[in-house]
Formats: structure tokens, C-alpha cells, sequence
């Protein structure tokens, strides 16, 4: 019997979300370094790390005392009940998460933000910021089917 898959789904694959976000986990658990962290070679031959970032804050990971320089990549798997997303719970939203205006300056995260702080840009991941509103809203039910 044909079964029809769910244009969220689809979109996904067509994205290429699967790359870092592998089924059945939906992720790869592979690490992908912070904006400004060089990954010393003989780190690439040991670990799994991704040879390129996706533009995440690097001030968690390079600037504290647990600091790799490098982010895991997360589970998809339940990602619809885990918000505020980001490191520090800035974007309460999956629909906030895929609005590029979070990337501007002027742009008053919906999560937390930071004392004294009204606006701010929130960096990282600009995968699906490209999609149509009929996308982005098919791959976010799809998200939270996971």
C-alpha cells in the first residue's frame, strides 16, 4: 500500500536537515566547532567533528570554565517540548527558532535576554530561514512529530 510521507518530512530531507540531524536519533552526534575555534588536526582524526560550524554564540563554549570550543549536535527527538531553544533559552518558540529576523540587532528575543537588555541578535543556525511560511510551518509540525 502507498503511503503518502508528510510535506514536513519531505522538506527536511530536501534541506538536507538529516545531514546533521540523522534518523532515527536525529542527530549525527558529532561536535561542530564555535565561531573562532580552530580545531587542532589531530582532534579531526580522533573525535567526530564536523569541519564547519553553523554560526552558534561562541561565548558558552570558548569563554567559561567547561569551554570545548566546540557544540554537540542536539537530538531533534522531542525538540517540540524542550524550549526556549539556543544555549541560553533565548528563543521560546520552534517558529521564533526559524525566523531569520532573530539574526538582526534589533531583535527582542522572545526567551531570555539578558539583564538590562532589550534587543539582540541571536545567532547560529540559518538553516530553513530561506523556506516559504507555508514550509517553514510543514517542517515545524514535522518537528514536532519527533
Amino acid at each position: 500500500m502507498f503511503t503518502q510521507r508528510p510535506l514536513g518530512k519531505l522538506i527536511f530531507e530536501k534541506e538536507g536537515c538529516a545531514q546533521c540531524h540523522t534518523p532515527p536519533l536525529y542527530t549525527n552526534n558529532k561536535l561542530t566547532p564555535a565561531k573562532g575555534f580552530t580545531v587542532p588536526d589531530d582532534h579531526l582524526a580522533k573525535s567526530d567533528i564536523l569541519p564547519t560550524g553553523v554560526g552558534t554564540d561562541p561565548q558558552p563554549t570558548m569563554d567559561t570554565r567547561r569551554g570545548t570550543g566546540s557544540y554537540k549536535v542536539p537530538s531533534l527527538r522531542g525538540v517540540w517540548y524542550r524550549g526556549p531553544f539556543e544555549h541560553s533559552g533565548s528563543v521560546a518558540t520552534l517558529e521564533d527558532w526559524f525566523d531569520p529576523k532573530r539574526l538582526r540587532d534589533d531583535y527582542e528575543p522572545t526567551g531570555w535576554k539578558g539583564p538590562g537588555v532589550k534587543t539582540r541578535a541571536v545567532p547560529g543556525h540559518k538553516f530553513g530561514h530561506d523556506l516559504s511560511d507555508e514550509d517553514k510551518k510543514a517542517l515545524i509540525a514535522f518537528l514536532k512529530t519527533l
